[in-house]
């Protein structure tokens, strides 16, 4: 990743730039011949991809006049990243932030958000999302009970998809043309398929308007959703599981944002993936790659995969020089006290390496062959 050796203004000018990183030790793990890359968005400031959508509906509100220093009040329902980009912005230029969020989204997310300087108001679980007591719907009311309270609405505002069109996805495609095809390394020149997991949707439909009006309109898009969730089509994809509670955070719903794009122009597949298939992907991540990342970026790992093992993906998958962009959304800051991160990492069976390093351990230490401290 290049980035300009210069001193920024602000935290808000070190947001995107994030690396494409090839994958190819778990390209290799599955046998995929095509160069899996992705794209890790947790190095960018506030640690997420949402800090792009954050810092663009700030500035523009500012534009039109509809964020006020000393006056506005920012309130935003949210399952955390999109919270922490704006508590991070707001930060910056002055503004109290209110942050509504449902109880199942990680406590390390609401700690973040206070140490920035919001309020954090928790929302049941069950609630669905047009009923009062909803992180929407306790923001709507926020808004109208507290002077200056403006929601800037990352499912209906424009500039959460077009943040994505004008930044992640130039960024995605001046990697791939920048980098040279070679005999270890061969490339097409173009981003082949792009794949994100969806919760507002803004991410992978911004980026996918960006790379097929201008680098590669067959450019295959792939969106990745949740078991539980709605947001895929057909939408028979979703009667399997369907209202059924998930862990992973920060994807999938239970109505369709407006931001959204699911025209087949735009989002080509989606492919559907639970809770042991995600987090089996960021285990793969992490332990192949060295990524440590969150349970969205498992989901779309996880549903890239099965996209390419599927009879659409498979000729891709298997030819050299195609191009695959996972995008990741987040990194483990989030969920590290979180069970299924604790159950990876602390409560799996011991290794055969750990289990020497006990023997060794538990035998008496050989005096006489034990070298004096000096």
């Amino acid at each position: 990743m290049s980035k300009p050796a210069t001193v920024l203004d602000s935290v808000l000018d070190a947001v995107g730039n994030t690396p494409l990183i090839r994958l190819d030790r778990i390209a290799e793990h599955e046998g995929l011949k095509c160069n899996l890359l992705g794209k890790l968005e947790y190095t960018s400031a506030g640690g997420s991809v949402k800090d792009r959508i954050a810092k663009r509906m700030v500035e523009i509100a500012e534009q039109e006049g509809k964020l006020i220093p000393g006056q506005s009040v920012v309130i935003e329902p949210t399952s955390g990243n999109t919270g922490i980009g704006l508590a991070m912005a707001c930060a910056v230029k002055g503004y109290s932030v209110i942050i509504t969020m449902p109880k199942k989204m990680s406590l390390e997310k609401e700690a973040a958000l206070r140490a920035l300087g919001a309020e954090v108001v928790r929302t049941p679980n069950e609630a669905a999302w047009d009923a009062p007591e909803s992180h929407i719907g306790v923001a709507q009311r926020l808004q109208r009970e507290i002077p200056g309270g403006i929601i800037l609405d990352q499912y209906r505002n424009v500039n959460n998809p077009l943040a994505h069109e004008l930044t992640t996805a130039p960024e995605i495609v001046a990697a791939v043309i920048s980098t040279p095809s070679t005999s270890i390394h061969p490339s097409s020149g173009k981003v082949d398929v792009f794949v994100a997991s969806a919760g507002t949707g803004g991410t992978v439909s911004g980026v996918a308007k960006g790379i097929k009006r201008t680098h590669n309109p067959d450019c295959v898009v792939v969106g990745v959703d949740p078991v539980g969730s709605i947001l895929a089509v057909p939408a028979s994809l979703n009667e399997t599981g369907k209202g059924c509670s998930y862990v992973v955070e920060g994807i999938g719903y239970d109505f369709i944002p407006d931001v959204l794009t699911r025209e087949p122009s735009i989002i080509d597949s989606w492919m559907k993936t639970n809770d042991t298939e995600a987090f089996s992907a960021v285990q793969l991540l992490m332990r192949h790659e060295g990524m440590l990342v969150g349970g969205s970026s498992g989901s779309a790992l996880a549903g890239g995969l099965a996209w390419l093992r599927s009879e659409s993906g498979r000729e891709i998958a298997q030819t050299p020089g195609k191009n695959v962009v996972i995008l990741l959304p987040d990194g483990l800051r989030n969920y590290i006290g979180k069970d299924w991160f604790l159950d990876m990492a602390l409560r799996q069976e011991p290794s055969p390496l750990a289990r020497r390093i006990a023997e060794v351990l538990d035998r008496p230490a050989n005096e006489d062959n034990a070298k004096p401290c000096l």
